[in-house]
């Protein structure tokens, strides 16, 4: 069964199937082979029940925030105020590049629109100061893994969807994690700086300092906003979302005016695709748990993969190693939707935190977004900056260690997930 499952799964992909297609009708030919009694109707309920979920409304929520802010000056004020600060610092650029990402990440919760809003302004820079373009582009699509760990990451939110974790704690949970990747990649690039010999930048003024912090005032009240009022307990995660698209809209169209409000149904419409696009794959996603879970394939592959009763470590290890490879060749949220039900409930009987799980499982999809071969950062940025796909990834090793590095120590280290809960 669980053979017949992986095939048609691997040959409906390298057919160059969409990936909804091969996670939709592979359950299906397995219930139709094995389970050919069992009212079919039953599935296709469960498509219905994948995208019923009140916290769902979150995801097009930030992804239209997203969108009004990449369209508009967030970004670039966002950079202007941290290069004025750190600009003229060794790696100044560099580290004003991981902190855009950090903080636009804390905005938007994607990495694909951290790329875009970040990197097209912030490769440039870079490349004026003296950087290579390959160490650039990494240092951009990497910084923008962060944003799948601060909130408002749309991976936790589909984490919490599957395992019924709240998606408050994940949010919260995440802002250590990413702070331990942003600091790493900040001593990197001051180290790089000085091997590379990068040269220094003027340094900025207090006035000039002043000027674009006063900027930056009204984008900062973004993760302001988001992490404070979900920490302290004004509105759940649906509701920022729905706060965060005021917020944009008002700063945008109505402050800034770097949008005009009959760009909205445009921005709208690419929002809507978007959001389609990971409906069908969660709605795909829940009747491929519920087939899977019916037929027992989660308790077959975590016996045979961790035995009869495995350590809370070695789990987690091992849901470690299958989520890096599988989000180094599919979507990140189809890797969350297929692999989250089938370690879960192994995790919970090892004594696993379902928010430490949660932490683990996203830290690995935000390092497979970025990783080769297929990692969906790597083309969004091949895309953006018109670069070959060697040339993207020729500058991404270094990152993946410290990724990988940081990986291990959640792993041994609940206490960095679950600290400030």
């Amino acid at each position: 069964m669980v053979a017949t499952l992986l095939t048609i799964m691997v040959v409906l992909l390298l057919l160059n199937f969409p990936m909804m297609i091969p996670l939709m009708a592979a359950p299906l030919v397995v219930l139709f082979l094995y389970f050919p009694n069992l009212d079919v109707m039953i599935l296709m309920k469960q498509f219905a029940t994948g995208i019923e979920p009140y916290v769902l409304l979150a995801v097009p929520l930030f992804i239209f925030a997203a969108d009004i802010m990449t369209t508009g000056k967030t970004s670039n004020r966002l950079l202007d105020f941290i290069s004025s600060f750190i600009g003229h610092l060794r790696g100044g650029y560099a580290i004003t590049t991981a902190a855009a990402c950090t903080l636009f990440g804390a905005i938007s919760g994607s990495t694909q629109a951290t790329v875009v809003a970040i990197g097209t302004p912030m490769r440039e820079r870079l490349l004026k100061v003296g950087y290579k373009d390959p160490t650039a582009i990494a240092l951009i699509i990497n910084s923008s893994d962060i944003a799948l760990l601060v909130p408002p990451s749309i991976g936790m939110i589909m984490y919490g969807l599957v395992s019924g974790t709240s998606v408050g704690d994940l949010f919260i949970a995440g802002i250590v994690p990413g702070v331990i990747v942003f600091l790493l990649f900040a001593i990197y690039s001051i180290v790089y700086a000085k091997v590379a010999d990068i040269p220094l930048t003027s340094k900025s003024s207090w006035g000039e300092r002043f000027r674009t912090l006063r900027r930056a005032l009204l984008p900062l009240g973004f993760p302001i906003i988001i992490i404070g009022g979900i920490y302290a307990g004004i509105f759940s995660p649906t509701e920022a979302a729905g706060v965060s698209v005021l917020y944009a809209f008002i700063l945008e169209v109505l402050i800034y005016r770097s949008i005009h409000i009959k760009e909205l149904p445009k921005i709208a419409r690419s929002t809507g695709l978007v959001t389609s696009a990971v409906f069908v794959l969660v709605a795909g996603g829940q009747a491929f748990t519920w087939v899977i879970s019916f037929a027992r394939i989660p308790q077959m592959i975590t016996e045979a993969v961790l035995g009869p009763e495995p350590s809370a470590i070695f789990v987690l290890l091992m849901v470690t190693l299958f989520f890096f490879i599988g989000c180094m060749f599919v979507d990140p949220i189809v890797v969350i939707l297929v692999l989250t039900p089938i370690f879960y409930p192994a995790a919970m009987s090892a004594g696993v935190d379902p928010v430490h799980l949660g932490v683990v499982i996203t830290f690995q999809a935000a390092l497979g977004s970025a990783t080769p071969p297929f990692g969906v950062d790597i083309f969004t940025a091949s895309a953006v900056f018109n670069k070959p796909y060697l040339e993207v990834i020729k500058g991404t090793p270094p990152y993946i260690i410290m990724l990988v590095f940081v990986s291990f120590l959640l792993i041994f280290f609940e206490e960095l997930s679950l600290i400030l809960l």
